[in-house]
């Protein structure tokens, strides 16, 4: 899961770099913990949140092949 986040991320920001992606497993839940560069969180999250809800999206959809429920935190 965290190399997907980083993937997609990393695809779209203008600092690749600075993108820092932690993962913690719980039994039924998995927490992504995402970070980029401030000047690149409104791209992350999107016009009224669409492409985080998008990254969500493909997250619940992977999630679902191992049996768990998938959580995107992006972090300030």
């Amino acid at each position: 899961m965290k190399e997907l986040v980083e993937f997609i991320v990393k695809s779209f920001v203008d600092h690749p770099d600075k993108v820092v992606v932690e993962e913690v497993e719980g039994e039924k839940t998995t927490v992504i913990e995402l970070k980029v560069d401030p000047a690149d969180l409104g791209k992350v999250i999107g016009r009224q949140g669409r492409t985080a809800r998008a990254i969500r999206t493909i997250l619940g959809a992977a999630g679902i092949k191992r049996g768990k429920r998938v959580v995107l935190e992006i972090l300030e």
